[in-house]
């Protein structure tokens, strides 16, 4: 059984990087997570300057779940924890590990579905 596709040419190694599902895949997860991080922080400093008596939006925190659903939970994670933002809110506090544990589970749940009692 062939696990990983093993380059042979140029020509195959463009598609190792550009079309292989699992480098895109991880490009994607990459990307997703810094920018949850990235928003959490730009929200954090939102609400520092919003109590300075300035006039500014914040993200909603719908858009903070739903980055995290699309797969940024390990970002919103680190973004509470370094910005110290939303952690004294009872649905960030247990709904973002809740998010990463079925983005864990789901897949895994699958793969066994898939691989073993089929």
């Amino acid at each position: 059984m062939k696990f990983l596709y093993q380059p042979t040419a140029v020509s195959d190694t463009v598609f190792f990087v550009v079309g292989n599902p699992w480098v895109l895949l991880l490009l994607y997860l990459l990307i997703i997570n810094l920018l949850t991080f990235l928003i959490f922080g730009l929200d954090k400093w939102k609400a520092k300057r919003k109590e300075k008596k300035e006039s500014v939006r914040r993200v909603p925190e719908k858009t903070l779940f739903l980055l995290s659903a699309f797969g940024g939970s390990i970002g919103a994670l680190l973004g509470m924890k370094v910005f110290h933002h939303k952690t004294l809110h009872k649905s960030f506090r247990f709904g973002i590990p809740a998010i990463l544990i079925l983005q864990i589970l789901i897949p895994a749940g699958l793969y066994i579905y898939v691989n073993f009692l089929r």
